[in-house]
């Protein structure tokens, strides 16, 4: 199948231009002015005038199916990167989970086991430590050959994922040798955990007190400890989900001393705040953890990304349905479900947000949703850049075209929306996954299985920049 798109505007990060684009089976095969008068065949012609063409959005923080408080994470593989691909999404990366006590291989099999045959696009896996022993740390080697090279460890959750100090520089020690990159939840649960018992002992047991709990910092504080032990271990560090002008503001100085690390935010911290807690039992639905902050801390983090102290933005993706599932948590705010539905309207949210409110240009837009991710996580140049040779994951995007987010309308499998009634602009009208189109015009036409699992390398990005 050969199918050429013209006229339409290619936006990447370093630059746009008018240009035609030829792919040709998965990839790309051509890129100019004119490839129609060329005479270059093709199956189809998209003409693209007035749109952008993008390289397909990459979400490098997604929980599909993950367990948590008794439930678990309402999309599945299928429902959930469906619902991405509506979005402009084509890849994602999702977090296996080692279960305490087990193996990481045990974990990483049952996440092959919720993906294969059921992805509509490409997907890779992180994988989640809660146990960091001598058998663990052997088996990071083992997966790093396998393309799994990232670990995300907990200073939240005790009892759960937490992991201690030493727990997280043993593992930073062995990213050190086999080019692994150590992800890290940066809160601090020990005292979020003595916070949250004061409030419900006070009385204060609705939604709005885990935000309160939670205290920004608490976020500050691990952030920095975590720095400082991969600065002793010599190795890059990637914190996820920074939520706080606290835990911003260390990453801006361990930046500024030279240290190799990286942060993302995600679109509810830039776009709800701790208000959207405050209509009794109804803030379950925004109950997420770091949580969301007061509005002012808002534009700090538009600044963080401005000035790429933040480099990437994704979603957290994990939802839980309103009913039946943060219910759980009634009369006890510690017992909801932590986890927001996000992953289908990342891309709308910035471009409307971000590049029409004026904080980002459309290549700096392109580059924290697509390009960054992929050099971040070792995708690149497969993925993240519309280029010869790379994967056709292509978005030819409507930057004037408007609609309003509603759980009625999106296709993620969850019972309300956090941006219920907000208004946008830009939506992506074609979605093509390595050449085949899985979205046009609000209708799918992908299939179930079609996505296959990414073999990541390790990122030499993380350890030369």
């Amino acid at each position: 199948m050969r199918t050429l798109i013209t006229n339409g505007t290619i936006v990447g990060a370093t630059g746009s231009q008018v240009a035609d684009v030829l792919v040709d089976g998965e990839t790309i095969a051509a890129i100019g002015s004119g490839l129609a008068a060329a005479g270059l065949a093709a199956d189809e012609t998209i003409d693209a005038s007035g749109r952008y063409v993008l390289p397909g959005a990459i979400d490098v923080h997604t929980h599909m199916e993950l367990p948590f408080g008794g439930t678990f994470a309402k999309d599945t593989f299928e429902t959930g990167t469906r619902a991405a691909a509506f979005g402009g999404t084509t890849t994602i990366v999702d977090f296996a989970v080692q279960s305490r006590g087990r193996s990481l291989r045990d974990g990483l099999d049952a996440w092959h086991a919720k993906a294969e045959g059921h992805a509509v696009i490409d997907y890779g896996f992180h994988m989640i430590m809660s146990d960091v022993n001598a058998e663990t740390l052997k088996e990071m080697d083992t997966l790093v050959a396998e393309g799994i090279p990232d670990f995300k460890l907990f200073t939240a959750y005790p009892g759960v994922f937490y992991s201690d100090d030493g727990q997280i520089y043993r593992a930073m020690q062995r990213t050190a040798l086999n080019g692994g990159l150590i992800m890290i939840h940066a809160e601090n649960g020990m005292a979020i955990d003595v916070v949250a018992e004061d409030e419900v002992r006070a009385g204060h047991t609705d939604p709005y007190y885990h935000g309160v709990a939670r205290y920004p910092i608490f976020e500050g504080e691990a952030t920095n400890r975590t720095i400082r032990l991969a600065e002793a271990a010599g190795v890059p560090l990637y914190i996820v989900h920074l939520s706080a002008r606290e835990a911003l503001n260390e990453v801006r100085a361990a930046r500024d001393r030279g240290s190799r690390v990286y942060a993302e935010t995600c679109p509810q911290y830039l776009f709800l705040s701790l208000d959207d807690m405050a209509d009794g039992f109804n803030g379950a639905k925004f109950v997420c953890s770091p949580p969301l902050r007061t509005a002012d801390h808002q534009a700090e983090l538009w600044t963080g990304l401005i000035k790429d102290d933040l480099q990437v933005v994704a979603t957290d993706h994990c939802p839980f349905d309103f009913h039946g599932q943060k219910e759980l948590g009634l009369g006890d705010f510690r017992k909801i479900p932590n986890g927001l539905p996000g992953v289908e309207d990342r891309v709308d949210l910035l471009h409307d947000g971000g590049v029409l409110a004026g904080h980002l240009t459309r290549e700096r837009w392109v580059e924290v949703i697509s390009t960054a991710p992929a050099r971040m996580f070792g995708l690149y140049p497969r993925k993240g850049v519309v280029a010869v040779g790379s994967d056709a994951d292509l978005v030819i995007y409507d930057p004037a075209a408007k609609h309003t987010i509603s759980a009625k309308t999106h296709h993620m499998d969850v019972d309300y929306s956090c941006y219920e009634g907000r208004s946008v602009t830009g939506r992506s009208d074609v979605v093509m996954s390595r050449g085949e189109v899985v979205v046009r015009d609000g209708a799918f036409s992908g299939a179930p299985g079609r996505g296959k699992f990414l073999r990541r390398s390790p990122s030499a990005y993380a350890r030369e920049n």
